[in-house]
């Protein structure tokens, strides 16, 4: 086979896996989407849910999981910009350094239901915090806090040598240096990989299951003090999220409108998710613009 046969040969293969992963991904999407739309409406979205009964909704489960991923974004991203700063920045390139990004890259392939079980023997049992949004929350940051780390120091890294030299020519010290021109220059990247780790970890269940609980009891939107059990910002309040609710329903099979629930669910994740995904570029590119004044 010639050069140019095997160059075609091999585009078309390509473009044949490429059509064949899009074509599934969006075989799924539409089937979700299909059969949760017709189930929406405001009823849906902000009534709590019925166990057995039929015309419940997903209104505490939806709050509880926005809740539970701005704890563990607030919690986690501090920590990951830091730890990549360092690892990026400060530390010297030796075994020492090599040893952490490993043990990074380990943590990071973890299943999602081992965090889970850790945190349940530590916070729930050990440490008796019992299931709440903060056990949820902090299981959610060793679950999401590797990934996030890899993703900012990925973001850092790519910034040009030339840019610290420039700083350091202008008399910058390092840490203002990546404060003034490495930080505006990444934000973009850093973005895009905080909204899209935010869309995965609004997605998670498995986690959730043994820390945040399996029940959803009925709050008080009129009371927003975080000490009182019934209050939606509680954070020592057990809490159902929308993935979680999802699997339990359909484990639990109880519920006269099963199915019409499950689909609304289904695509309610969904739509967040891609809306994570479509904005994050978008948004770091606004950042970018404002930061650095182009």
């Amino acid at each position: 086979m010639n050069p140019k046969t095997a160059d075609k040969v091999a585009t078309i293969t390509i473009y044949a896996i490429a059509g064949l992963v899009a074509t599934i991904l969006f075989a799924m999407l539409a089937y979700i989407l299909v059969r949760g739309l017709p189930q929406l409406s405001w009823h849906f979205l902000t009534a709590p849910a019925r166990s057995f009964e039929a015309g419940g909704g997903i209104g505490i489960q939806l709050f509880n999981s926005f809740y539970l991923l701005v704890l563990a974004m607030l919690i986690s991203f501090p920590i990951a910009l830091g730890a990549a700063i360092y690892l990026n920045e400060y530390a010297k390139q030796n075994v020492w350094t090599n040893i952490v990004r490993t043990a990074i890259e380990i943590l990071s392939s973890l299943p999602s239901v081992v965090v889970g079980l850790f945190g349940f023997l530590l916070l729930v049992v050990k440490f008796k915090i019992g299931f709440s949004i903060l056990s949820g929350a902090i299981a959610l940051t060793i679950f999401n806090l590797p990934l996030l780390t890899r993703s900012i120091e990925t973001s850092l890294n790519q910034i040009p040598n030339l840019q610290r030299e420039a700083g350091a020519a202008l008399g910058l010290s390092r840490w203002e240096t990546v404060l003034h021109v490495v930080l505006p220059a990444s934000v973009p990247s850093i973005v895009t990989g905080v909204v899209l780790s935010a869309g995965r970890v609004f997605g998670e269940a498995a986690a959730l299951i043994f820390t945040a609980g399996q029940s959803a009891p009925a709050l008080n939107f009129g009371d927003w003090n975080p000490f009182n059990i019934s209050s939606p910002l509680s954070p020592m309040r057990p809490a159902e999220a929308l993935a979680v609710h999802i699997w339990k329903i359909n484990s639990e099979g109880i519920m006269p409108d099963l199915s019409a629930v499950s689909a609304g669910s289904s695509a309610v994740l969904i739509i967040v998710v891609l809306i994570f995904n479509f904005s994050a570029r978008k948004l770091g590119m606004k950042l970018f613009k404002k930061l650095t004044s182009s």
